[in-house]
């Protein structure tokens, strides 16, 4: 009521109306008179906006089964007026619409939570939503229905249903859309033309234009009492990111260290409007950024400037298939912004920009291209030319959590989400790209970007359920009191890596043994060799730590843990839909068996030879 920007008129009415709660869970209107109304009462189903003036930032009427009819509502100058006509010498019973809201449940801990990976998959498509048109003015509503009602289906098209999960809330506390009110805010009057203010442009962003190709992204902004929730979405095709004109680094001017130059354009626009956002509704809320692919590597940037434009914001940052964003020096004065970064293991965008985009394959060496043997699949290869002995120019930030499923043989799958350092698993999607181009078209050279087939990227196909399904598993970990992997998964994947150590082994003592050896190119092979068999025995070391992580209520469900009443309404809501317990194997521990039965899979599942 008393801020400065959009200030919204409250009544007494409508605090006792949030403070009162629905009689049904579902908050939907009782179909009948309540049994102890005399049949001499007048009975009415009424909303706090039937009795009030100003009701533009009130959630849409919610259809009922005892209206108040025409007679009942008065009228001056042919229009409603609020209040309810009632009979003189006659009892009425006016039952008043709780005014409560749903938001997604979003931790504002800095740890990881499972929670908050599904969750901010799920905003991270709120590009998507569309603001109504009506009477040829902005509407609020249909932003409001997708942060507060019903499920999450973005694209018509979309296989699957997913739901967030939301915590019933007093309505004023609910993420908030400005509403669209000529009268009581007049910079929303239609005769301002372009410096309109609506909310269509208060909250969203949507032609954010950057790069040689005239790509786009779009930027979401909206908040309640604890959090402020950005999400960067870009339509923008991950090859287009390997342009020169993109590619090559810009200073990062609020800050340390260089940045891309075509992500960086992006972040400065998107800053804008979220700059202004913040002056009208910064109360020290929590700053929470979510990004899909390349809008995660704008909302990189975009966290860290907001952090260099105040010291007090405290800002959390999680993207799903981000392509790398910055240099190193850059990375380090970021070391403390809090990111946690999903890929997918198919997901070839995040292996980009490298040094070996927009150069021909031999240049760097793309002809050692080593194929293992006697693997599962997810384990097909390690490409010498993708990688550098000093690092890379651009170089990844956050907490990594790579998603890689577990193929058994014999239609059995499951998944382990962790942080491997071997290239083998990080670059996978790259390397059997390379791996491909070579076996399938040898002779011809070029480059890279035009060979890279877009792999499990996309949000709605590939991130979401796959965050869905480590939910999934986190509460049945914690539910089991057992680890995230099981003895199965480890040993699985760990004979795996025994067997890539050895042709590793074997493919250096080859390099050592050969001709020249002590040319330059072939002591960069040796070296890079030996650098992965030491990456892939501390990648075994990650994968024993698993047998032993247990998650608790804070990994699965963050702050929530701790307010068991309002997780447990939350998650009922969840679980009364058919969809967020389906049966998915991805998402559920694989059974146990004997290790005989395994080991014999494991080799016979096999690769291209080398």
């Amino acid at each position: 009521m008393d801020r400065a920007h959009y200030p919204l008129k409250i009544t007494e009415l409508q605090v006792r109306a949030e403070r009162t709660r629905h009689l049904d869970r579902d908050a939907g209107r009782a179909p009948n008179k309540p049994a102890h109304l005399s049949a001499g009462y007048d009975y009415y189903q009424v909303e706090v906006r039937h009795l009030v003036e100003h009701v533009t930032h009130l959630p849409p009427e919610l259809e009922c089964h005892f209206p108040a009819d025409d007679v009942a509502r008065p009228r001056a100058c042919g229009r409603s007026r609020p209040g309810l006509l009632l009979a003189g010498n006659h009892h009425s019973v006016l039952q008043i619409r709780p005014l409560r809201a749903l938001r997604p449940m979003l931790s504002t801990s800095p740890q990881f939570c499972a929670l908050n990976l599904y969750q901010l998959a799920l905003m991270s498509t709120l590009g998507h939503c569309p603001f109504g048109q009506a009477s040829g003015t902005r509407s609020e509503q249909s932003a409001y229905a997708q942060l507060s009602m019903g499920d999450w289906q973005v694209n018509p098209e979309q296989a699957k249903r997913y739901y967030p999960l939301y915590e019933d809330v007093p309505y004023s506390r609910r993420f908030e859309i400005v509403p669209f009110d000529p009268v009581l805010y007049p910079l929303n009057d239609p005769l301002l033309e372009a410096a309109q203010q609506t909310p269509a442009n208060i909250h969203f962003l949507g032609d954010i234009r950057f790069g040689v190709q005239g790509c786009d992204a779009q930027t979401f902004v909206t908040h309640h009492d604890e959090i402020i929730l950005i999400a960067v979405r870009s339509t923008r095709s991950w090859s287009d990111i390997s342009c020169d004109a993109d590619v090559l680094q810009v200073q990062f001017e609020e800050g340390e260290g260089k940045v891309h130059g075509g992500f960086y354009q992006a972040a400065r626009q998107a800053y804008e409007l979220v700059s202004t956002y913040l002056g009208k509704f910064y109360a020290g809320q929590k700053i929470l950024v979510c990004g899909h692919s390349t809008g995660g590597a704008i909302g990189l940037i975009l966290a860290q400037m907001l952090r260099k434009r105040s010291a007090a914001c405290d800002v959390q940052l999680y993207t799903y298939g981000a392509p790398r964003a910055a240099d190193a020096t850059f990375v380090k004065d970021a070391g403390s912004l809090v990111h946690h970064r999903m890929v997918n293991h198919d997901d070839p965008v995040p292996c980009t920009p490298g040094g070996w985009m927009n150069t021909r394959l031999s240049a760097y060496g793309a002809e050692d291209v080593f194929t293992f043997e006697r693997v599962p699949a997810g384990f097909g290869a390690f490409v010498v030319g993708l990688n550098h002995l000093t690092g890379e120019l651009y170089q990844h930030h956050g907490n990594l959590q790579h998603f890689m499923p577990v193929e058994f043989g014999q239609g059995q799958v499951s998944h382990v989400m962790w942080g491997p350092v071997s290239d083998t698993v990080t670059q996978h999607a790259v390397n059997v790209a390379v791996l491909e181009h070579k076996c399938a078209l040898p002779g011809r050279d070029g480059p890279l970007k035009e060979l890279v087939s877009v792999g499990q990227q996309f949000m709605l196909d590939s991130y979401i359920p796959s965050c869905w399904a480590a939910l999934r598993r986190y509460q049945q970990a914690l539910e089991g009191k057992r680890s995230l992997v099981t003895e199965r998964e480890v040993m699985f994947i760990d004979r795996a890596f025994e067997s890539i150590a050895q042709q590793l082994r074997g493919k250096y003592q080859q390099q050592m043994t050969r001709p020249g050896s002590k040319a330059h190119g072939q002591v960069r092979t040796v070296n890079l060799l030996m650098r992965e068999i030491s990456k892939v025995h501390m990648t075994r070391e990650r994968l024993y730590c698993l047998r032993f992580k247990v998650p608790g209520p804070a990994s699965v469900y963050g702050q929530f843990a701790l307010h068991p009443e309002a997780l447990a309404e939350g998650l009922a809501r969840w679980l009364a839909h058919s969809e967020s317990r389906r049966a998915d194997q991805l998402a559920m521990a694989p059974v146990e068996e004997s290790l005989d039965g395994m080991n014999l899979r494991i080799f016979q599942t096999g690769r291209i030879q080398a």
